[in-house]
């Protein structure tokens, strides 16, 4: 056996290791009177130092370990060979450490090495052969498409790549294979996949990485509803043959309006209830001056309904920070207790008003209800679902080992893009509209309906589609709402529109994000758990110290420059 010595022991003489590799731990006793040499060896020994160990297998009697799935027995060592020291090191290799995560992820080969992560990692790559296993068995084809390509910025930040080869010149890392899988269908392979790297320069968050893996997948003469049953079957058979879990078929779906209308977010999580309460012609006609005027000036009220809840005075305030990060301007309140409301909003329910706001609520005696509003209805549903989400931990209503699986469809074909004040693509420009809105396309936008989809787990957004625009005639549309005239159109997406008009057929796709996946197999909260060798939230890999200054040299074989301080912090 060799592997490497995760504790060591000395008991009567005899002395006692914990052999481990990727598979566990078992237990090795040198007897240094039956076996000299590898008692000698044994006093060198140090815990993370690397051994063969050739011996016999016998029983541990009544030392039966019942911890380890190899308790039941140990190895007399008959030779013990060292091959290779280590120095001692900055953590355990244990399950549960409290080493700082930066001190983790500068020795990530030694984070690697803790049972807990291990087993993350044997998952992932179980995951990934499931995924690839069950799109071959429908026929999929998987295909590699290039790492180095043409920058198309859509959405987030291109990392580029200068050209040696021609002087300014770049290269642009993919932030998804979308249209050269999308040439793919047009070039005649009816059903592509691929577990591919992405990459986007983008500022990060706890849940994102500069590069991620995502499981692309397309096909050919399909609708939406094809793509999102072939994804609810792979997704049943990742869950299954890895954590044993039966996902409910079909997942449900949920157009994009209901969402907001019940959850206020488009990636709502529906482990529980608590939705929100459309009360706008109850309190909007009140003399509440802060509930009346955003009601005129066509915006929501929503409200949350929670049974037998009791907050105090101090909890309902702290309730405003909630939703202020979202743009509403706090939290009104009213609870109904011996038939009367009580609160800030009981002055406003007197009479028929508090009558057919109980109604509307479904309130009952000792239950509270919250209110929130704005002249802007995207702002107030925003910050009552982000507000539900807050409630739903505060009481609990989340259960540990509960799931909750939907589909999200009809995502608003477009969306104001606040620093341009131009439409821009709510997903990306390829999208193809719903049909029945197709015409509105010139005369009003931000009424377009997109052939668009996401799959949301647990209340986080996992994956993505949609159907493709084959029409060049209607990609054209669609660029031209965007204020994309057709020089540019050329300029940027040519020799998409090239392709679409040698014969496109109908197509559409999805990628599912497989990390993110993987960290729900895993049931960590940490998307840098799942990943070999993370970056940090500041994109940095604390390990090799990337990214790093290039010599001068090199930047002069690109033709490149640096202008500014050299080695300065990432805002300098």
């Amino acid at each position: 056996m060799c592997g490497w010595v995760h504790r060591k022991r000395d008991l009567g003489g005899f002395a006692f290791l914990e052999l481990r590799d990727r598979e566990g731990v078992v237990q090795v006793m040198i007897d240094p009177g039956a076996a000299p040499e590898a008692g000698a060896a044994a006093k060198e020994v140090r815990p993370e130092f690397v051994v063969r160990v050739e011996g016999i297998v016998a029983s541990r009697g009544e030392n039966v370990n019942p911890k380890i799935p190899t308790g039941q027995v140990e190895v007399h060592a008959r030779n013990l060979e060292i091959l290779s020291r280590s120095k001692p090191v900055p953590f355990p290799m244990e399950d549960q450490i409290d080493a700082l995560e930066t001190t983790r992820l500068g020795f990530r080969y030694l984070d690697l090495r803790r049972p807990a992560l291990q087993r993350i990692m044997m998952l992932r790559a179980k995951a990934a052969r499931v995924a690839r296993e069950a799109l071959a068995e429908r026929g999929f084809l998987e295909f590699e498409t290039p790492i180095l390509t043409r920058s198309t910025p859509e959405g987030a930040r291109d990392y580029l790549v200068p050209s040696r080869i021609s002087p300014g010149s770049f290269y642009a890392l993919p932030q998804s294979p979308q249209l050269f899988k999308q040439l793919l269908m047009v070039a005649g392979f009816d059903r592509y996949f691929q577990l591919c790297r992405c990459f986007r320069d983008e500022d990060l968050r706890a849940d994102r990485q500069p590069e991620f893996t995502q499981i692309d997948l397309e096909m050919s003469f399909v609708a939406a509803d094809d793509v999102m049953a072939v994804t609810d079957e792979l997704l049943a058979r990742v869950f299954r043959d890895t954590i044993g879990f039966e996902v409910p078929r079909p997942i449900p779906r949920l157009t994009y309006a209901d969402a907001i209308r019940r959850f206020g977010v488009d990636n709502p999580d529906v482990r529980y209830g608590l939705e929100l309460i459309d009360v706008g012609d109850v309190l909007g006609k009140t003399e509440a001056r802060f509930l009346r005027e955003p009601f005129e000036a066509g915006g929501r009220i929503a409200a949350l309904r929670i049974a037998g809840a009791t907050f105090s005075r101090k909890e309902l305030d702290e309730l405003n920070e909630v939703v202020k990060p979202y743009g509403a301007k706090g939290v009104a309140n009213a609870k109904l207790a011996g038939g009367a409301w009580q609160g800030g909003l009981a002055k406003f329910l007197g009479g028929e008003p508090g009558a057919a706001f109980a109604q509307r609520t479904g309130a009952a005696d000792g239950d509270l209800v919250l209110v929130v509003a704005d002249a802007d209805p995207d702002t107030a549903s925003t910050a009552a679902g982000r507000l539900r989400q807050h409630l739903a931990r505060r009481l609990g209503l989340v259960k540990d080992a509960s799931w909750g699986f939907t589909w999200v469809t009809e995502f608003p074909m477009f969306e104001r893009d606040a620093a341009t004040k131009r439409w821009a693509a709510k997903h990306h420009p390829f999208t193809q509209p719903l049909r029945e809105d197709a015409g509105l396309l010139e005369s009003d936008p931000g009424k377009v309906r997109a052939q668009a989809y996401d799959v949301v787990v647990n209340g986080v957004e996992v994956g993505g589609g949609s159907i493709r625009t084959h029409e060049p005639e209607l990609q054209g549309r669609v660029f031209r709402a965007l204020g994309m005239d057709e020089a540019e159109a050329q300029r940027r997406f040519g020799f998409l529109l090239e392709a679409l008009a040698h014969g496109a057929p109908p197509h559409g796709g999805l990628a599912l994000g497989f990390d993110r996946l993987v960290m729900f197999l895993a049931g960590t909260d940490s998307i840098r758990d799942v990943i070999a060798f993370p970056k940090t939230t500041r994109a940095a890999c604390l390990m090799t110290g990337a990214p790093a200054e290039v010599d001068e040299a090199q930047l002069k074989e690109l033709g490149l420059a640096y202008k500014g301080s050299r080695g300065g912090s990432p805002e300098s």
